[in-house]
Order: structure tokens, then C-alpha cells, then sequence
């Protein structure tokens, strides 16, 4: 079910991909059911915040017309940056399933954990590894375009 669920997260990062942003892609279930998806829109916004992570809980919270998300868990395949960490931690997010960690700007695990390590209000689980090939792969290639872009 895990890999289910990461696979539509890996077609959203394909839409931030084709839109020539960061491909990173976001799905959040509860229940077992998608409530909401996202994917990066960075670049196509001019706007930082626009992560798939803080877009696909602010479209959770819209749907569910709540800002608590204990109920639910998110997939994104790239691990979430200390910005995104703190919106997980302040909606409550249940778990968060990672599809490759980030050893240059990850803030749950790699380069520092905002999830689990500090003594905020709420921990997040985590779990990693989810599609890991298939995470990393999309994001080689996202970053192969672009040099071979820049080249011509």
C-alpha cells in the first residue's frame, strides 16, 4: 500500500518536472484514502513556500476545514526541508512516508531532524527508503536536463 501511494506522489513530482521545477511531490491520505496532492511550485509561483509539502496541506486543511491533521500521513518522495519539517510538525501530521532523503537541506534525518529529535509539542513518526530508486532516479534526471539546458 506504501509503494501505492508513493507512486502518485512520484506523478506529481512528474507534473513539477514537466513545469521544469525541483521534482518533488507530496500526497496525503487519511483513512486510507488521498485527500490531497501537490507537487513543487517554486519557480512557476515566484514564491519559496511553494513546496508540495506546504501545498498539499494547505489543500488537506481546506478539504477537511480543519488545520489539524492528526489523522493523516504524508508520502513525498524527496525528504522535507526545515520549513516544510516545521509545517508537519504544527498541522500534526500522524507519519510521514519519505521516498530519498536530502543530505544537503534535509530536516528529518539527514542533515538534521526536526521530527523526532527537538522537544517540540508534537513528534512526527517517519518512515524512509519508500521507492527510493525510483525517488532518487527523477530527481538525476531533473538535474541532467537542466545541465544539458544550460549547455545548449
Amino acid at each position: 500500500m506504501h509503494e501505492e501511494f508513493m507512486k502518485i506522489a512520484l506523478l506529481e513530482a512528474k507534473k513539477a518536472f514537466d513545469k521544469e521545477e525541483v521534482p518533488v511531490g507530496a500526497v496525503i491520505v487519511q483513512n486510507g484514502k488521498i485527500i490531497a496532492r501537490a507537487h513543487n511550485l517554486k519557480e512557476t509561483k515566484n514564491d519559496t513556500t511553494n513546496h508540495a509539502e506546504i501545498l498539499a496541506i494547505q489543500k488537506a486543511s481546506k478539504k477537511l476545514k480543519k488545520w489539524r491533521l492528526t489523522d493523516c500521513e504524508m508520502y513525498v518522495t524527496l525528504e522535507p526541508c526545515s520549513m516544510c519539517a516545521g509545517a508537519l510538525i504544527n498541522c500534526r501530521l500522524k507519519k510521514l512516508y519519505i521516498g530519498t532523503m536530502d543530505t544537503k537541506t534535509g530536516a528529518c534525518g539527514s542533515v538534521l531532524n526536526l521530527l523526532e529529535d527537538y522537544k517540540f509539542n508534537h513528534i512526527v513518526e517517519i518512515e524512509t527508503g519508500i521507492l527510493q530508486e525510483d525517488c532518487e532516479k527523477i530527481l538525476k534526471d531533473f538535474f541532467k536536463f537542466l545541465r544539458k539546458k544550460r549547455k545548449d
